[in-house]
């Protein structure tokens, strides 16, 4: 039996990923360069791997910067949630190791609480087997858009 190249790894990957993507009917407009790609999609769960560019630099050391690895964390949330109008209400977060320029990030969301609209998703995010990030995301399912959402008409009345 042939083993796979390294070059054949990355492309079936990448259909992987393409394929998830296909999947997703949240958040889709999401830049997968910033916020990372979908490789795996099922009913509240996902993953999603960034890779670490040299624009996520925080210094001169190759730091990057948090809140790149929090937005694929949320995306990640995002993701194992999948409902069209999904959003974030509230999250607690723990950065538990620096990631640097090059490395790649896996999150793994798993949404572990349903109640009516809301949903809590924990997300875990590794570099090789060390654990670099936790943290627990709390999401609300709007009926419509939440720029559609008439959130001043109760006051006004």
């Amino acid at each position: 039996m042939a083993t796979a190249t390294a070059k054949e790894d990355e492309n079936n990957l990448l259909q992987v990923a393409n394929n998830q993507q296909d999947n997703l009917i949240t958040h889709e407009k999401v830049n997968s360069a910033f916020s990372g790609e979908v490789v795996k999609l099922e009913r509240g769960n996902a993953k999603v791997v960034l890779e670490t560019i040299e624009v996520m630099r925080a210094d001169d050391l190759g730091l990057v910067h948090g809140g790149f690895i929090f937005s694929a964390a949320d995306f990640a949330a995002m993701a194992a949630v999948n409902e069209p109008n999904v959003v974030l209400a509230s999250s607690s977060c723990l950065f538990l190791s620096p990631v640097r320029i090059g490395d790649k990030v896996t999150f793994e969301a798993i949404e572990h609480q349903k109640e009516g609209r809301k949903r809590t998703v924990s997300v875990k995010g590794y570099v090789h087997e060390i654990k670099v990030f936790e943290g627990e995301f709390k999401t609300v399912i709007t009926e419509r858009h939440v720029l559609r959402l008439d959130l001043l008409k109760n006051i006004e009345e």
